[in-house]
Protein backbone atom coordinates (compact mmCIF):
# COMPACT_ATOMS: atom_id res chain seq x y z
CA UNK A 1 0.00 0.00 0.00
CA UNK A 2 2.60 2.75 1.01
CA UNK A 3 4.57 1.54 -2.75
CA UNK A 4 1.19 2.47 -3.98
CA UNK A 5 1.14 5.92 -2.53
CA UNK A 6 4.31 6.83 -3.57
CA UNK A 7 3.62 6.33 -7.21
CA UNK A 8 0.76 8.29 -6.91
CA UNK A 9 2.61 10.68 -5.33
CA UNK A 10 5.31 10.38 -8.12
CA UNK A 11 2.97 10.49 -10.73
CA UNK A 12 0.98 13.72 -9.10
CA UNK A 13 4.93 15.42 -8.99
CA UNK A 14 4.84 14.72 -12.84
CA UNK A 15 1.83 15.95 -13.19
CA UNK A 16 2.31 19.07 -11.23
CA UNK A 17 5.93 19.44 -13.61
CA UNK A 18 4.50 19.09 -16.71
CA UNK A 19 1.48 21.41 -15.30
CA UNK A 20 4.04 24.56 -14.07
CA UNK A 21 6.38 24.17 -17.26
CA UNK A 22 3.78 24.59 -19.55
CA UNK A 23 2.37 27.71 -17.34
CA UNK A 24 5.55 28.97 -17.75
CA UNK A 25 5.99 28.41 -21.58
CA UNK A 26 2.55 30.01 -21.81
CA UNK A 27 3.22 32.82 -19.74
CA UNK A 28 1.62 36.34 -20.32
CA UNK A 29 5.26 37.97 -21.66
CA UNK A 30 5.63 35.09 -23.83
CA UNK A 31 2.14 35.61 -25.51
CA UNK A 32 2.84 39.16 -25.92
CA UNK A 33 6.15 38.94 -27.43
CA UNK A 34 5.08 35.80 -29.38
CA UNK A 35 1.85 38.42 -30.97
CA UNK A 36 4.35 41.47 -31.52
CA UNK A 37 7.15 38.87 -33.77
CA UNK A 38 3.62 37.63 -35.60
CA UNK A 39 2.66 41.46 -36.09
CA UNK A 40 6.12 42.12 -38.36
CA UNK A 41 5.19 39.74 -40.38
CA UNK A 42 1.57 41.16 -40.95
CA UNK A 43 2.87 44.43 -41.69
CA UNK A 44 5.62 43.23 -44.61
CA UNK A 45 2.40 41.05 -45.74
CA UNK A 46 0.59 44.25 -46.26
CA UNK A 47 2.65 46.66 -47.41
CA UNK A 48 3.12 44.61 -50.66
CA UNK A 49 -0.50 45.34 -51.48
CA UNK A 50 -0.65 48.69 -49.61
CA UNK A 51 -4.16 49.83 -51.61
CA UNK A 52 -5.51 46.67 -49.84
CA UNK A 53 -7.59 47.05 -47.03
CA UNK A 54 -6.58 45.07 -44.03
CA UNK A 55 -9.15 43.37 -42.01
CA UNK A 56 -9.14 41.43 -38.42
CA UNK A 57 -10.98 37.74 -38.25
CA UNK A 58 -12.56 38.46 -34.84
CA UNK A 59 -11.27 37.96 -32.42
CA UNK A 60 -7.64 36.38 -32.36
CA UNK A 61 -6.84 38.21 -35.47
CA UNK A 62 -7.39 42.02 -34.26
CA UNK A 63 -4.23 41.25 -32.08
CA UNK A 64 -1.77 41.38 -34.94
CA UNK A 65 -2.05 45.02 -35.86
CA UNK A 66 -2.78 48.60 -34.71
CA UNK A 67 -3.44 49.56 -38.36
CA UNK A 68 -6.91 47.15 -39.35
CA UNK A 69 -9.14 49.17 -41.62
CA UNK A 70 -12.27 46.30 -40.51
CA UNK A 71 -13.24 43.88 -38.78
CA UNK A 72 -15.23 40.48 -39.54
CA UNK A 73 -16.32 37.55 -38.26
CA UNK A 74 -15.75 33.58 -40.22
CA UNK A 75 -16.22 31.33 -37.58
CA UNK A 76 -13.54 28.11 -38.05
CA UNK A 77 -16.46 25.60 -36.61
CA UNK A 78 -18.20 26.72 -40.14
CA UNK A 79 -15.23 25.03 -41.74
CA UNK A 80 -14.99 22.04 -39.65
CA UNK A 81 -14.85 18.35 -40.97
CA UNK A 82 -17.96 17.33 -41.81
CA UNK A 83 -19.57 20.32 -40.46
CA UNK A 84 -19.40 22.74 -43.43
CA UNK A 85 -22.15 25.24 -43.01
CA UNK A 86 -22.87 29.03 -44.77
CA UNK A 87 -24.20 30.76 -41.62
CA UNK A 88 -26.71 33.29 -42.95
CA UNK A 89 -25.78 35.42 -39.47
CA UNK A 90 -22.29 36.11 -40.43
CA UNK A 91 -22.96 37.12 -44.08
CA UNK A 92 -19.62 39.86 -44.08
CA UNK A 93 -20.98 41.15 -47.05
CA UNK A 94 -19.46 44.15 -46.06
CA UNK A 95 -16.18 42.48 -46.61
CA UNK A 96 -17.10 41.51 -49.94
CA UNK A 97 -18.29 44.96 -51.07
CA UNK A 98 -15.38 46.53 -49.81
CA UNK A 99 -12.92 44.02 -51.73
CA UNK A 100 -15.37 45.29 -54.47
CA UNK A 101 -14.65 49.38 -54.06
CA UNK A 102 -11.01 48.32 -53.17
CA UNK A 103 -9.97 45.77 -55.80
CA UNK A 104 -9.31 43.18 -52.93
CA UNK A 105 -8.64 42.79 -49.09
CA UNK A 106 -6.57 41.02 -47.14
CA UNK A 107 -8.46 39.30 -44.07
CA UNK A 108 -5.50 38.00 -41.15
CA UNK A 109 -6.10 35.37 -38.59
CA UNK A 110 -3.83 32.69 -36.41
CA UNK A 111 -3.74 29.63 -35.35
CA UNK A 112 -2.46 27.15 -32.66
CA UNK A 113 0.87 25.09 -33.33
CA UNK A 114 0.75 21.79 -35.79
CA UNK A 115 -1.75 23.61 -38.42
CA UNK A 116 -1.00 25.72 -41.66
CA UNK A 117 -4.29 27.62 -41.57
CA UNK A 118 -7.27 27.95 -39.38
CA UNK A 119 -10.61 26.25 -40.74
CA UNK A 120 -11.98 29.87 -41.32
CA UNK A 121 -9.06 30.20 -44.07
CA UNK A 122 -8.76 26.86 -45.39
CA UNK A 123 -12.51 26.22 -45.39
CA UNK A 124 -14.78 29.04 -44.22
CA UNK A 125 -13.98 31.81 -46.33
CA UNK A 126 -12.80 29.81 -49.40
CA UNK A 127 -16.92 28.20 -49.55
CA UNK A 128 -18.22 32.04 -48.30
CA UNK A 129 -16.54 33.40 -51.89
CA UNK A 130 -17.65 30.47 -53.93
CA UNK A 131 -21.16 30.54 -52.74
CA UNK A 132 -21.26 34.56 -52.85
CA UNK A 133 -19.76 34.26 -56.64
CA UNK A 134 -22.32 31.76 -57.52
CA UNK A 135 -25.19 33.94 -56.32
CA UNK A 136 -23.80 36.93 -58.08
CA UNK A 137 -23.99 34.76 -60.78
CA UNK A 138 -27.12 33.21 -60.38
CA UNK A 139 -28.33 37.23 -60.06
CA UNK A 140 -26.89 38.54 -63.45
CA UNK A 141 -28.19 35.37 -65.30
CA UNK A 142 -31.34 33.85 -63.66
CA UNK A 143 -31.44 31.21 -66.00
CA UNK A 144 -28.57 29.63 -65.25
CA UNK A 145 -28.29 27.27 -62.78
CA UNK A 146 -24.56 24.64 -63.83
CA UNK A 147 -22.85 25.08 -60.88
CA UNK A 148 -19.92 23.59 -62.91
CA UNK A 149 -19.69 26.16 -65.61
CA UNK A 150 -18.09 29.59 -65.74
CA UNK A 151 -20.20 31.97 -67.52
CA UNK A 152 -20.84 35.42 -67.11
CA UNK A 153 -24.28 37.61 -68.25
CA UNK A 154 -22.51 40.23 -70.99
CA UNK A 155 -26.29 42.37 -70.98
CA UNK A 156 -25.74 43.23 -67.37
CA UNK A 157 -28.39 46.03 -66.99
CA UNK A 158 -27.99 49.57 -64.76
CA UNK A 159 -23.95 48.76 -65.67
CA UNK A 160 -21.92 51.56 -67.49
CA UNK A 161 -20.01 50.32 -70.14
CA UNK A 162 -16.46 50.10 -68.66
CA UNK A 163 -18.03 47.72 -65.55
CA UNK A 164 -19.67 45.08 -68.67
CA UNK A 165 -15.94 44.99 -70.11
CA UNK A 166 -14.58 43.81 -67.13
CA UNK A 167 -17.17 41.53 -66.49
CA UNK A 168 -16.83 39.96 -69.12
CA UNK A 169 -14.74 37.56 -68.37
CA UNK A 170 -15.29 34.46 -67.06
CA UNK A 171 -16.98 34.63 -63.66
CA UNK A 172 -15.54 31.70 -61.57
CA UNK A 173 -17.77 30.22 -59.63
CA UNK A 174 -15.82 27.11 -58.60
CA UNK A 175 -14.49 26.66 -55.27
CA UNK A 176 -10.50 26.96 -54.49
CA UNK A 177 -9.50 25.00 -51.41
CA UNK A 178 -5.91 24.84 -50.42
CA UNK A 179 -4.17 21.78 -51.97
CA UNK A 180 -3.81 19.80 -48.69
CA UNK A 181 -7.57 19.68 -48.33
CA UNK A 182 -8.33 16.08 -49.46
CA UNK A 183 -10.38 15.62 -53.01
CA UNK A 184 -12.80 13.50 -50.92
CA UNK A 185 -13.64 16.45 -48.77
CA UNK A 186 -13.46 18.68 -51.68
CA UNK A 187 -16.14 16.78 -53.12
CA UNK A 188 -17.75 16.86 -50.27
CA UNK A 189 -18.33 20.34 -49.67
CA UNK A 190 -19.13 20.82 -53.55
CA UNK A 191 -22.04 18.81 -52.93
CA UNK A 192 -23.91 21.42 -50.68
CA UNK A 193 -22.35 24.46 -52.52
CA UNK A 194 -26.52 24.70 -53.99
CA UNK A 195 -27.96 24.36 -50.67
CA UNK A 196 -25.70 27.73 -49.65
CA UNK A 197 -26.65 29.63 -52.52
CA UNK A 198 -30.15 28.99 -51.91
CA UNK A 199 -30.15 29.58 -48.42
CA UNK A 200 -28.28 33.09 -49.48
CA UNK A 201 -30.73 33.87 -52.05
CA UNK A 202 -34.01 33.01 -49.69
CA UNK A 203 -31.78 34.61 -46.75
CA UNK A 204 -32.80 38.37 -48.37
CA UNK A 205 -29.41 39.50 -48.42
CA UNK A 206 -28.75 42.39 -50.94
CA UNK A 207 -27.43 40.38 -53.71
CA UNK A 208 -28.12 43.15 -56.50
CA UNK A 209 -25.33 45.53 -54.19
CA UNK A 210 -22.56 42.82 -54.57
CA UNK A 211 -23.24 42.34 -57.95
CA UNK A 212 -22.92 46.26 -58.66
CA UNK A 213 -19.69 46.22 -56.64
CA UNK A 214 -17.97 43.26 -57.71
CA UNK A 215 -16.67 43.49 -61.23
CA UNK A 216 -14.44 40.60 -61.07
CA UNK A 217 -15.22 36.99 -58.72
CA UNK A 218 -14.12 36.89 -55.35
CA UNK A 219 -11.10 34.01 -54.81
CA UNK A 220 -9.15 33.37 -51.97
CA UNK A 221 -4.89 33.48 -51.93
CA UNK A 222 -3.32 32.44 -48.75
CA UNK A 223 0.16 33.24 -47.14
CA UNK A 224 1.74 32.07 -44.03
CA UNK A 225 5.08 32.44 -42.55
CA UNK A 226 6.37 29.74 -44.89
CA UNK A 227 5.41 30.96 -48.23
CA UNK A 228 7.92 31.95 -50.72
CA UNK A 229 7.36 35.46 -52.46
CA UNK A 230 9.70 37.20 -54.80
CA UNK A 231 10.10 41.11 -53.56
CA UNK A 232 10.85 42.12 -57.03
CA UNK A 233 7.84 39.98 -58.95
CA UNK A 234 4.81 41.25 -56.54
CA UNK A 235 2.22 41.06 -59.14
CA UNK A 236 -0.32 44.16 -58.80
CA UNK A 237 -4.03 43.35 -57.26
CA UNK A 238 -5.37 44.64 -60.66
CA UNK A 239 -3.70 42.72 -62.91
CA UNK A 240 -5.74 39.45 -61.75
CA UNK A 241 -9.03 38.14 -63.51
CA UNK A 242 -10.10 38.15 -59.62
CA UNK A 243 -11.20 39.87 -56.49
CA UNK A 244 -8.19 38.79 -54.13
CA UNK A 245 -9.63 37.66 -50.75
CA UNK A 246 -5.63 37.82 -49.09
CA UNK A 247 -5.71 35.24 -46.44
CA UNK A 248 -2.39 35.97 -44.17
CA UNK A 249 -1.78 32.98 -41.04
CA UNK A 250 0.18 35.62 -38.75
CA UNK A 251 1.76 32.75 -36.77
CA UNK A 252 4.49 30.31 -37.40
CA UNK A 253 3.14 26.31 -37.99
CA UNK A 254 5.83 24.78 -36.51
CA UNK A 255 4.29 22.03 -33.81
CA UNK A 256 7.22 22.33 -31.75
CA UNK A 257 8.90 25.16 -28.53
CA UNK A 258 10.86 27.47 -30.26
CA UNK A 259 13.20 29.12 -27.80
CA UNK A 260 14.06 32.65 -28.86
CA UNK A 261 16.38 35.40 -27.66
CA UNK A 262 16.25 38.98 -27.80
CA UNK A 263 18.88 41.62 -26.90
CA UNK A 264 17.65 41.09 -23.53
CA UNK A 265 15.60 38.31 -22.32
CA UNK A 266 14.81 34.94 -23.60
CA UNK A 267 11.16 33.50 -24.58
CA UNK A 268 8.88 30.73 -25.78
CA UNK A 269 7.19 31.98 -29.35
CA UNK A 270 3.69 30.85 -29.14
CA UNK A 271 1.85 30.01 -32.12
CA UNK A 272 -1.79 31.64 -32.57
CA UNK A 273 -0.99 33.29 -29.36
CA UNK A 274 -3.92 35.85 -29.40
CA UNK A 275 -6.14 33.22 -29.31
CA UNK A 276 -9.20 32.71 -26.23
CA UNK A 277 -8.12 35.50 -24.86
CA UNK A 278 -9.90 35.75 -21.35
CA UNK A 279 -7.77 33.01 -20.55
CA UNK A 280 -4.40 34.76 -20.95
CA UNK A 281 -4.86 38.39 -21.34
CA UNK A 282 -5.22 39.59 -18.03
CA UNK A 283 -7.81 42.17 -19.03
CA UNK A 284 -5.58 43.30 -21.72
CA UNK A 285 -7.43 44.35 -25.16
CA UNK A 286 -5.75 44.66 -28.38
CA UNK A 287 -5.86 48.47 -27.99
CA UNK A 288 -4.33 48.80 -25.11
CA UNK A 289 -1.97 46.35 -26.19
CA UNK A 290 -1.10 48.96 -29.12
CA UNK A 291 -1.03 51.71 -26.99
CA UNK A 292 1.97 50.83 -24.84
CA UNK A 293 3.39 47.82 -27.08
CA UNK A 294 6.97 49.08 -26.61
CA UNK A 295 6.78 49.36 -22.62
CA UNK A 296 5.48 45.67 -22.56
CA UNK A 297 7.74 44.43 -24.94
CA UNK A 298 10.17 46.12 -23.10
CA UNK A 299 9.94 45.63 -19.61
CA UNK A 300 11.36 42.26 -18.00
CA UNK A 301 9.61 39.18 -18.18
CA UNK A 302 8.66 38.86 -14.44
CA UNK A 303 7.30 42.50 -14.15
CA UNK A 304 5.18 41.87 -17.30
CA UNK A 305 2.08 40.90 -15.31
CA UNK A 306 2.46 43.69 -13.04
CA UNK A 307 2.77 46.04 -16.13
CA UNK A 308 -0.31 44.61 -17.65
CA UNK A 309 -2.61 45.18 -14.38
CA UNK A 310 -1.49 48.72 -14.14
CA UNK A 311 -2.45 49.99 -17.71
CA UNK A 312 -5.78 48.10 -17.39
CA UNK A 313 -6.43 49.55 -14.20
CA UNK A 314 -5.57 53.21 -15.51
CA UNK A 315 -7.61 52.67 -18.20
CA UNK A 316 -10.42 51.67 -15.80
CA UNK A 317 -9.67 54.87 -13.95
CA UNK A 318 -9.96 56.57 -17.68
CA UNK A 319 -13.14 55.68 -18.60
CA UNK A 320 -14.54 55.82 -14.91
CA UNK A 321 -13.62 59.82 -14.76
CA UNK A 322 -15.48 60.37 -17.89
CA UNK A 323 -19.14 58.13 -16.55
CA UNK A 324 -17.99 55.07 -19.05
CA UNK A 325 -18.26 51.66 -18.44
CA UNK A 326 -15.66 50.42 -16.21
CA UNK A 327 -15.76 47.24 -14.82
CA UNK A 328 -13.30 46.37 -12.19
CA UNK A 329 -10.79 44.17 -13.03
CA UNK A 330 -9.52 41.36 -10.71
CA UNK A 331 -7.33 38.71 -11.82
CA UNK A 332 -5.07 35.89 -9.85
CA UNK A 333 -1.52 34.63 -10.41
CA UNK A 334 -0.06 31.94 -9.99
CA UNK A 335 3.05 31.83 -7.59
CA UNK A 336 6.38 31.54 -8.96
CA UNK A 337 6.88 28.85 -6.42
CA UNK A 338 4.69 26.41 -8.31
CA UNK A 339 2.23 26.85 -5.00
CA UNK A 340 -1.41 26.14 -5.41
CA UNK A 341 -2.22 29.27 -3.45
CA UNK A 342 -3.78 32.24 -5.01
CA UNK A 343 -2.35 35.95 -4.82
CA UNK A 344 -3.87 38.92 -5.62
CA UNK A 345 -2.18 41.21 -7.27
CA UNK A 346 -1.80 44.72 -5.99
CA UNK A 347 -2.14 47.41 -8.40
CA UNK A 348 0.54 50.29 -8.08
CA UNK A 349 -1.75 53.20 -7.09
CA UNK A 350 1.12 55.95 -8.76
CA UNK A 351 -0.98 56.03 -11.97
CA UNK A 352 -0.04 59.52 -12.62
CA UNK A 353 3.14 58.31 -14.15
CA UNK A 354 1.55 56.91 -16.98
CA UNK A 355 -0.38 58.37 -20.49
CA UNK A 356 -3.66 57.89 -18.57
CA UNK A 357 -5.16 60.21 -21.49
CA UNK A 358 -3.91 57.34 -24.29
CA UNK A 359 -5.95 55.14 -22.39
CA UNK A 360 -9.21 54.32 -24.75
CA UNK A 361 -11.45 52.14 -24.74
CA UNK A 362 -10.62 48.59 -25.81
CA UNK A 363 -13.45 48.78 -28.19
CA UNK A 364 -12.27 51.30 -31.36
CA UNK A 365 -15.24 51.60 -33.33
CA UNK A 366 -18.02 53.05 -31.46
CA UNK A 367 -19.81 54.37 -34.19
CA UNK A 368 -24.09 54.97 -34.19
CA UNK A 369 -25.25 52.53 -37.33
CA UNK A 370 -28.34 53.28 -37.82
CA UNK A 371 -30.93 50.49 -39.19
CA UNK A 372 -32.16 52.12 -42.62
CA UNK A 373 -34.73 54.39 -42.31
CA UNK A 374 -36.05 52.83 -39.33
CA UNK A 375 -35.21 55.92 -36.67
CA UNK A 376 -33.76 52.46 -34.14
CA UNK A 377 -29.92 52.77 -33.88
CA UNK A 378 -27.32 50.70 -32.01
CA UNK A 379 -24.22 51.74 -30.25
CA UNK A 380 -22.18 50.86 -27.67
CA UNK A 381 -22.49 52.70 -24.38
CA UNK A 382 -19.57 54.79 -25.09
CA UNK A 383 -21.08 56.00 -28.24
CA UNK A 384 -24.54 56.12 -26.42
CA UNK A 385 -22.49 58.74 -23.07
CA UNK A 386 -21.26 61.03 -25.96
CA UNK A 387 -24.53 62.90 -25.81
CA UNK A 388 -25.81 61.60 -29.46
CA UNK A 389 -28.30 63.24 -31.32
CA UNK A 390 -31.40 60.73 -30.83
CA UNK A 391 -34.38 61.24 -28.72
CA UNK A 392 -34.59 58.02 -26.56
CA UNK A 393 -31.75 55.75 -25.04
CA UNK A 394 -32.45 52.32 -24.56
CA UNK A 395 -29.00 51.06 -21.98
CA UNK A 396 -29.20 46.90 -22.22
CA UNK A 397 -25.78 47.40 -20.58
CA UNK A 398 -25.57 45.95 -16.97
CA UNK A 399 -24.15 49.22 -15.76
CA UNK A 400 -26.39 52.53 -15.40
CA UNK A 401 -25.79 55.07 -17.79
CA UNK A 402 -25.34 59.04 -17.05
CA UNK A 403 -27.43 60.26 -19.60
CA UNK A 404 -28.46 63.86 -19.82
CA UNK A 405 -32.66 64.19 -18.72
CA UNK A 406 -33.54 65.44 -22.30
CA UNK A 407 -33.81 62.13 -23.43
CA UNK A 408 -36.13 59.60 -22.66
CA UNK A 409 -34.09 56.79 -20.80
CA UNK A 410 -34.94 53.21 -19.91
CA UNK A 411 -32.42 50.73 -18.42
CA UNK A 412 -32.48 47.23 -18.26
CA UNK A 413 -29.74 45.36 -16.97
CA UNK A 414 -29.11 42.16 -19.02
CA UNK A 415 -26.67 39.40 -19.03
CA UNK A 416 -25.41 37.16 -21.85
CA UNK A 417 -27.05 33.79 -22.01
CA UNK A 418 -23.80 32.27 -20.36
CA UNK A 419 -24.30 34.17 -17.08
CA UNK A 420 -28.35 33.84 -17.58
CA UNK A 421 -30.46 32.42 -19.76
CA UNK A 422 -33.57 33.81 -19.02
CA UNK A 423 -31.87 37.48 -18.22
CA UNK A 424 -32.71 38.97 -22.26
CA UNK A 425 -36.21 37.43 -22.59
CA UNK A 426 -37.15 38.61 -19.40
CA UNK A 427 -36.24 42.33 -20.20
CA UNK A 428 -37.58 42.04 -24.03
CA UNK A 429 -41.68 42.97 -22.85
CA UNK A 430 -40.48 46.37 -21.46
CA UNK A 431 -37.80 46.91 -24.24
CA UNK A 432 -40.50 46.66 -26.95
CA UNK A 433 -42.87 48.37 -25.06
CA UNK A 434 -40.82 51.30 -24.38
CA UNK A 435 -39.24 51.34 -27.93
CA UNK A 436 -43.26 51.43 -29.33
CA UNK A 437 -44.32 54.15 -27.32
CA UNK A 438 -41.60 56.23 -28.61
CA UNK A 439 -41.61 54.83 -32.31
CA UNK A 440 -45.49 55.67 -32.86
CA UNK A 441 -44.51 59.41 -31.89
CA UNK A 442 -41.70 59.39 -34.29
CA UNK A 443 -39.10 59.40 -32.31
CA UNK A 444 -35.58 57.78 -32.72
CA UNK A 445 -34.21 55.23 -30.24
CA UNK A 446 -30.73 54.44 -29.66
CA UNK A 447 -30.02 50.74 -28.17
CA UNK A 448 -26.95 50.01 -26.60
CA UNK A 449 -24.60 48.08 -24.49
CA UNK A 450 -21.23 46.89 -23.57
CA UNK A 451 -19.72 46.92 -27.30
CA UNK A 452 -22.85 47.01 -29.94
CA UNK A 453 -22.34 43.80 -31.07
CA UNK A 454 -24.39 41.13 -29.04
CA UNK A 455 -26.63 41.81 -26.30
CA UNK A 456 -28.12 45.36 -27.87
CA UNK A 457 -28.60 43.83 -31.41
CA UNK A 458 -30.66 41.15 -30.06
CA UNK A 459 -32.96 43.57 -28.70
CA UNK A 460 -32.78 45.40 -31.92
CA UNK A 461 -33.57 42.34 -33.91
CA UNK A 462 -36.79 41.94 -31.41
CA UNK A 463 -37.76 45.46 -31.81
CA UNK A 464 -37.76 45.35 -35.63
CA UNK A 465 -39.48 41.66 -35.86
CA UNK A 466 -42.52 42.91 -33.11
CA UNK A 467 -43.21 46.84 -34.64
CA UNK A 468 -41.88 46.99 -38.15
CA UNK A 469 -42.81 45.07 -41.40
CA UNK A 470 -40.77 43.03 -43.96
CA UNK A 471 -39.32 46.63 -45.62
CA UNK A 472 -38.26 48.04 -42.65
CA UNK A 473 -41.54 50.02 -42.56
CA UNK A 474 -43.18 51.02 -38.71
CA UNK A 475 -46.31 49.39 -38.79
CA UNK A 476 -46.98 48.75 -34.95
CA UNK A 477 -46.81 45.59 -34.93
CA UNK A 478 -49.30 44.72 -37.98
CA UNK A 479 -46.98 42.35 -39.93
CA UNK A 480 -46.13 40.61 -36.80
CA UNK A 481 -49.60 39.92 -35.10
CA UNK A 482 -50.75 38.32 -38.63
CA UNK A 483 -47.48 36.55 -38.86
CA UNK A 484 -46.23 33.53 -37.32
CA UNK A 485 -42.75 33.82 -36.69
CA UNK A 486 -40.50 31.34 -37.72
CA UNK A 487 -36.24 30.78 -37.53
CA UNK A 488 -36.20 31.45 -41.28
CA UNK A 489 -37.78 34.90 -40.98
CA UNK A 490 -36.19 35.77 -38.07
CA UNK A 491 -32.89 35.02 -39.63
CA UNK A 492 -33.83 37.46 -43.02
CA UNK A 493 -34.48 40.10 -39.73
CA UNK A 494 -31.44 39.63 -38.76
CA UNK A 495 -29.92 39.92 -42.64
CA UNK A 496 -31.59 43.29 -42.89
CA UNK A 497 -29.67 44.22 -39.50
CA UNK A 498 -26.84 43.27 -40.42
CA UNK A 499 -26.13 45.31 -43.21
CA UNK A 500 -26.24 48.15 -41.43
CA UNK A 501 -24.42 47.11 -38.31
CA UNK A 502 -21.77 45.14 -39.81
CA UNK A 503 -20.14 44.77 -36.48
CA UNK A 504 -23.07 42.15 -35.04
CA UNK A 505 -22.15 39.10 -33.86
CA UNK A 506 -25.02 37.81 -31.86
CA UNK A 507 -24.26 34.74 -29.89
CA UNK A 508 -26.73 31.62 -30.32
CA UNK A 509 -27.93 31.73 -27.05
CA UNK A 510 -29.21 35.29 -27.13
CA UNK A 511 -30.75 34.56 -30.24
CA UNK A 512 -32.98 31.77 -28.75
CA UNK A 513 -34.15 34.21 -26.19
CA UNK A 514 -35.13 36.20 -28.91
CA UNK A 515 -37.38 33.90 -30.80
CA UNK A 516 -38.48 32.14 -26.87
CA UNK A 517 -40.15 35.69 -26.76
CA UNK A 518 -40.92 36.14 -30.21
CA UNK A 519 -43.04 33.03 -30.38
CA UNK A 520 -43.56 31.49 -26.48
CA UNK A 521 -44.32 34.94 -24.62
CA UNK A 522 -47.46 34.73 -22.63
CA UNK A 523 -50.51 36.59 -23.46
CA UNK A 524 -49.24 38.54 -20.47
CA UNK A 525 -46.30 39.60 -22.13
CA UNK A 526 -48.05 40.76 -25.27
CA UNK A 527 -50.30 42.87 -23.75
CA UNK A 528 -47.37 44.63 -21.72
CA UNK A 529 -46.04 45.76 -25.15
CA UNK A 530 -49.88 46.34 -27.23
CA UNK A 531 -52.99 47.49 -25.84
CA UNK A 532 -55.30 44.87 -24.85
CA UNK A 533 -58.03 46.00 -27.94
CA UNK A 534 -55.40 45.58 -29.88
CA UNK A 535 -54.07 42.23 -28.88
CA UNK A 536 -55.09 40.10 -31.93
CA UNK A 537 -52.53 37.46 -31.06
CA UNK A 538 -53.60 37.86 -27.41
CA UNK A 539 -57.13 36.69 -28.17
CA UNK A 540 -56.05 34.18 -30.49
CA UNK A 541 -53.82 32.38 -28.00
Amino acid sequence: MAGMEGGDDERMSIYKATRNIKKRHNSLYNALRSIYEDSIFVGEISQLWTQLPLLANLRCGLWYSSNFYQTCYFKSTDGHNNNWSFNTSRLNLHVALLAGQKGGCIIVDSTRKGKRLPDSMSKTIPIWTCVLNRAIQRYRNPGHKDENVKHVDENISNVDHEASEEASVNWDCSLHLPLFISKTERASIERRLEEFTVRLEESGADISSLAMSLRKPLRPLWITQKSVIWLNEVPDHDSWDFTPIILVSASSQDGFIQHRESTEFSWNYIPGAGDDEESWARGLTPILFWNHVYDLIGCEPSLCNRKVAEIVEADRVYRAQRGLDAPQISVNSQKSSGSNEQEKLTLHSNLGMMKIGECFSSKGNSAICWLGSTNVAVSTTQAAARTPAVDCILNCDKELLNVDPSYRYLHLSTVGSKFDRFSLVNNLPSAVKFSRSNLIQGKSLLVCCHDGEDISVCFCLAILISLFDEEGAFDDGNFFRETSITKWEMRKRLVFLCKFCTNARPSRGNLKQVFSFLNGGTSSDYEAVFPVGDSLRAASE
